[in-house]
């Protein structure tokens, strides 16, 4: 097998006859995905500048000893990041930058900080979806369906939604349902109904930025607990209860964001345990609870009278669908939940529920997250195979994983290197809540989504990168720190 030195060696003799030629040597990762570098590097130089032709597939895989089909793939990947295009019959041509954009490398060429479903084309969500709109606005009620609706949601839209949590929710009544549009706006109206205003609300040391921004818009302190590996510690809980006397208490058991702990069995009885003693209100966002194959009891079901229980079905098929589902502990105080939804969005955008009301009942729901778990599994192992075992937590059946950094990074240089090369991350930062243990709860951290990339080319590409900067020699990093 020739070394991509022998390669190099072998492409500098016919450099005479090709007009630009990288230098693999150095490069990591995928050859294709290093070729492509070599393409941005020499754009960002001005090696090459616009206008300038590139070598033909052909020559410059001839030149490099390079299979043709790599150098085809990188090509189509230069093309994907916008440095080059190419015409049938002339050639591939290096492209003039947009009017503003000096660096195209800080654009973001694949953005692994939104934690979203993976949209694998078994899924066919836009065909299901326009098929859906189509049989909807031939509805004989579509005059009643485009007005105003109950801020809780229709009979059919929350008895739609009982079946759908039924695996995780068994027996439930319509009448504890709400429909919500989005998760965020539960967040903001379960807040507000359960928390007086300079209230204290408990919550994993790291945790969702949403709840942070909800609490922040509503003066809604919040005191951030230490965590293990199965997330919230019941002995840290129970003294933060006798101590603090929160209003409330926030958790993610299932696939934690950002940590991706998820609580065994046990682990949820002693929380609820403590939730009874002291009484506590508890919104459990369980975003992630369907995306298990064997479904996790919710505290929903440990310690119901105490627990409001949120699950949006942007995690499991698509954000802009803007649906949630509350589940009050009973049917008085789901009264009073449904009031603050009316303050505050007054209703869930009607369409996006029929969709969700329709797809459910079909089966085609299921479909869906059938087929977005499978796509879920094959990226998880992908990461596994990639980024350094040690270091990294996840869920075989997640969107995201959580990955640690050596000592030698901090978490905001690194999120930085990185953007630079085109890729975004979350750092830890973003997730913390004070106060936090000794250790600052794993801040020193990134929050990598791997929902978002468009399929699985384009995340081992951005994957590797992201181990081979992980890798970086230690005398290149006071340039970036």
């Amino acid at each position: 097998m020739k070394t991509r030195s022998t390669r190099r060696s072998a492409g500098l003799k016919s450099s005479a006859a090709i007009p630009w030629l990288p230098d693999l040597e150095r490069s990591g990762g995928p050859i294709y995905l290093s070729l492509a570098d070599a393409v941005a590097a020499a754009v960002a130089s001005g090696a090459l500048k616009a206008g300038d032709r590139l070598p033909t597939h052909r020559a410059l895989a001839s030149a490099l000893d390079l299979d043709l089909t790599t150098v085809t793939r990188a090509y189509g990947e230069a093309r994907r990041r916008g440095l080059v295009d190419a015409t049938a019959g002339r050639g591939t041509f290096v492209r003039q930058p947009p009017p503003g954009r000096d660096d195209h490398k800080s654009a973001v060429e694949v953005d692994l900080s939104m934690n979203m479903p993976p949209h694998p084309p078994s899924a066919a969500i836009p065909a299901r979806l326009s098929q859906t709109m189509a049989a909807i606005l031939r509805r004989s009620d579509l005059p009643q369906l485009l007005s105003y609706h109950p801020s809780a949601g229709s009979l059919g839209d929350r008895a739609a939604a009982a079946e759908w949590l039924s695996p995780l929710l068994p027996g439930l009544s319509h009448a504890r349902v709400l429909v919500a549009g989005g998760g965020q706006a539960a967040l903001m109206s379960l807040l507000t109904t359960l928390v007086p205003g300079g209230g204290t609300v408990l919550t994993e040391a790291l945790t969702y930025p949403g709840l942070r921004a909800a609490a922040s818009q509503s003066g809604i302190a919040l005191t951030g607990l230490d965590m293990d590996a199965e997330g919230m510690l019941p002995d840290v809980l129970d003294d933060a209860c006798a101590r603090l006397k929160p209003a409330a208490l926030y958790t993610i058991p299932t696939i934690q964001n950002p940590t991706t702990a998820t609580m065994s069995f046990a682990r949820r009885a002693a929380i609820a345990e403590v939730i009874r003693r002291h009484g506590l209100p508890v919104i459990e966002d369980d975003a992630y609870g369907m995306l298990p194959g064997e479904p996790l009891a919710p505290l929903a079901t440990l310690a119901p009278e105490h627990v409001w229980y949120v699950a949006t079905l942007s995690k499991c098929l698509f954000p802009a669908l803007r649906i949630a589902y509350v589940v009050a502990p009973d049917q008085r105080r789901s009264s009073r939940t449904q009031a603050a939804l009316r303050a505050t969005v007054q209703m869930a955008p009607p369409l996006s529920a029929a969709v969700a009301t329709r797809w459910i009942c079909s089966g085609t729901a299921q479909e869906i997250i059938e087929a977005i778990r499978r796509e879920a599994r094959a990226r998880q192992a992908l990461a596994r195979r990639l980024l350094p075992a040690d270091a990294m937590d996840a869920h075989p059946e997640g969107h995201h994983v959580w990955l640690r950094l050596p000592p030698a990074w901090n978490a905001a240089a690194f999120t930085d290197r990185i953007r630079r090369s085109g890729l975004a991350v979350v750092p830890g930062s973003a997730f913390a809540v004070a106060p936090a243990g000794p250790d600052r709860q794993g801040e020193n951290a990134l929050r990598v989504s791997l929902g978002a990339a468009r399929d699985l080319d384009a995340l081992e590409g951005a994957l590797t990168r992201i181990t081979a900067a992980l890798e970086e020699d230690e005398d290149t990093l006071p340039e970036i720190v």
